[in-house]
């Protein structure tokens, strides 16, 4: 089992930048394929980022794609979201999640239900 802490949501103006964080507890961090997902209100959760256990691969929501870059540091037990160019329609609660696995490629790594670790989210706005 693996913890997950995110921070580094907040308001900002469109076209404007966040970098959101998601610290994760325990010595097995490397061992897990790490995602972003997002809820607005009124709608389901859904896929923004994934990134493989080692970092070698990275998939993105069509909607963010060259906008939004992830990344992460196993010696920091750490996982990014880089949120460039940001949009009103970005607004949602922000979501990290962990899933147990070697794997990769996004037929594994976007789909919700394969990740069994997730945070209490971060609110990110986007105004106008």
């Amino acid at each position: 089992q693996v913890q997950l802490v995110e921070s580094g949501g907040g308001l900002v103006q469109a076209g404007g930048s966040l970098r959101l964080s998601c610290a994760a507890s325990g010595r097995t961090f490397s061992s897990y394929a790490m995602g972003w997902f997002r809820q607005a209100p009124g709608k389901e959760r859904e896929f923004v980022a994934a990134i493989s256990w080692n970092g070698g691969s990275t998939y993105y929501a069509d909607s963010v794609k060259g906008r939004f870059t992830i990344s992460r540091d196993n010696a920091k037990n750490t996982v990014y979201l880089q949120m460039n160019s940001l949009k009103p329609e970005d607004t949602a609660v922000y979501y990290c999640a962990a899933y147990r696995t070697y794997l990769s490629g996004s037929a594994y790594l976007n789909r919700r239900e394969q990740y069994k670790n997730w945070g209490q989210g971060t609110q990110v706005t986007v105004s106008s």
